[in-house]
């Protein structure tokens, strides 16, 4: 549930930051703060905001020991229009904050998600998912009198509909063991060592989130070197993942035992290795090579023989970049076309059936639009094939 109410300047160290900086967090009310920050200055705004709970007297359990819930006053609302109130104030400075391209998340439970989605979408963002977070260890619910609570929802939106937004899908697949990521995420609650407590043995903070449920959020819709903006930072479970994926990020915060906590924990961060959070690149993600560049960069020579798979079929490539097919006359063009009249294929996908004599070998053109995908600077650097 929500790491803090009103919450936004100081730097991380606790001394005065500039507003909008990388790696800090801002000292007040989150509303406040924002306002102070440079718009389009955040790729992803990742907020847990107050629940408003509307507890109306202590829970207890069958035995009569007190539930350790959310007592906080900034969980506290005189009704339901200062919350909505509320809601559109930080989520108007969000959408101004968060870059044209960028996603929200937004988490609550069955009190205020369905007046935070209500809002989203009145303010202009465009929902993209809702995410079940199913918690393998929840709280039963001590009065019988309702289904034990066992799920929270995340709301995953865009800037607007026409945001070319970043979603890392087949990366996500494939940590998934090759199946495609759901909608449901089966994932415990904070507990453990990675449960904050005071002096005296209690939770720090009644509604710390796991670092698991954010690494997944962070690595679904951010990049390497990614802003990530938390309103609500409490403890700062936002930044240590951002922090360890090498991510930036702008937290706000007011609650001086939340601060104090958050700036330790980060402290602690060592971010991984940049390879280590390198993520894999979606097909349609890497930068177009046209077959001619290859002749340009001198990767393959007017002249060259090309080769199917099984050296059925053979073309000779041409200085513009087309293909002329041996032995058949009258089949000519791009690598594409060519393929596919040998084959008399409705298409074909030239760059995996062609291939290049290298010594013994065949390599296909697949291989070489790779090669030619590389930086420049960094081909020297690359050690020889063999």
């Amino acid at each position: 549930m929500a790491e803090r109410r009103k919450s936004g300047a100081g730097a991380a160290d606790g001394r005065a930051g500039a507003p909008g900086g990388r790696d800090q967090i801002l000292e007040g009310d989150c509303v406040e703060c924002m306002r102070r920050l440079p718009a389009a200055c955040a790729d992803m705004v990742f907020a847990d905001p107050p629940y408003n709970l509307q507890l109306e007297r202590t829970l207890t359990r069958p035995n009569n020991s007190r539930v350790d819930g959310v007592a906080e006053a900034w969980d506290q609302f005189e009704n339901f229009a200062a919350y909505d109130a509320f809601s559109r104030a930080w989520l108007t400075e969000a959408r101004r904050v968060l870059k044209p391209h960028g996603t929200i998340w937004v988490m609550g439970s069955y009190h205020n998600i369905f007046r935070l989605g209500t809002c989203l979408m009145d303010l202009g963002y465009w929902l993209l998912n809702d995410i079940v977070w199913r918690k393998t260890n929840p709280m039963p619910h001590f009065r019988a009198r309702r289904f034990a609570n066992a799920h929270e929802t995340l709301i995953w939106a865009a800037h607007s509909k026409k945001a070319r937004y970043v979603f890392h899908y087949h990366a996500l697949k494939t940590g998934n063991e090759d199946v495609q990521m759901r909608s449901d995420w089966h994932l415990p609650i904070c507990a453990g060592k990675e449960r904050l407590k005071d002096d005296a043995g209690r939770k720090l903070h009644p509604t710390q989130k796991p670092e698991a449920l954010l690494h997944r959020v962070l690595l679904a819709s951010t990049r390497v070197g990614d802003v990530v903006l938390d309103p609500f930072f409490g403890t700062g479970t936002t930044g240590v993942a951002a922090r360890r994926l090498r991510r930036h990020y702008i937290g706000i915060e007011q609650h001086a035992p939340y601060l104090e906590a958050a700036r330790a924990r980060l402290s602690a961060v060592t971010p991984l290795a940049r390879a280590d959070v390198e993520q894999m690149a979606a097909p349609g993600d890497a930068p177009r090579i046209a077959f001619g560049q290859l002749l340009e960069r001198g990767m393959i020579r007017p002249g060259t023989r090309l080769f199917d798979k099984a050296r059925r079929y053979q073309a000779r490539v041409r200085a513009d970049g087309s293909l002329s097919a041996e032995g058949v006359e009258g089949v000519e063009g791009s690598i594409h076309k060519v393929g596919a009249q040998l084959q008399d294929a409705a298409s074909c996908n030239g760059w995996t059936f062609w291939h290049v004599a290298q010594g013994r070998d065949l390599v296909p053109l697949d291989d070489l639009r790779a090669r030619a995908r590389v930086p420049a600077e960094s081909e020297s650097t690359r050690p020889p094939r063999r």
